[in-house]
């Protein structure tokens, strides 16, 4: 199961992508990878090394902050609520 920051910048990455209007094709080959591992990337199947990471950003032409924008901010009322579960209790 993918984790969820994985999710988060995969979905980064395809903004960005279609933004340059770039395919995965073409930015697999600017990357190094084969477009199936873009395809991965982009769904969260897989994790990026910080090294392709950084080499994603340049090729996108973005900070490295740009993938995890939003992250802070609270997804969804389970994870908040699992958060509070692994909080220690007030005394």
């Amino acid at each position: 199961m993918a984790d969820e920051v994985d999710l988060h910048i995969g979905r980064r990455i395809r903004r960005r992508r279609r933004i340059l209007q770039l395919t995965q094709r073409q930015l697999a080959a600017r990357v190094g990878v084969t477009f199936q591992q873009v395809q991965k990337y982009e769904y969260g199947e897989a994790r990026i090394g910080a090294s392709r990471l950084l080499r994603i950003s340049r090729t996108l032409e973005i900070s490295l902050n740009y993938f995890f924008e939003g992250l802070d901010e609270p997804s969804s009322a389970p994870a908040s609520a699992a958060a509070a579960r692994l909080s220690p209790p007030r005394s």
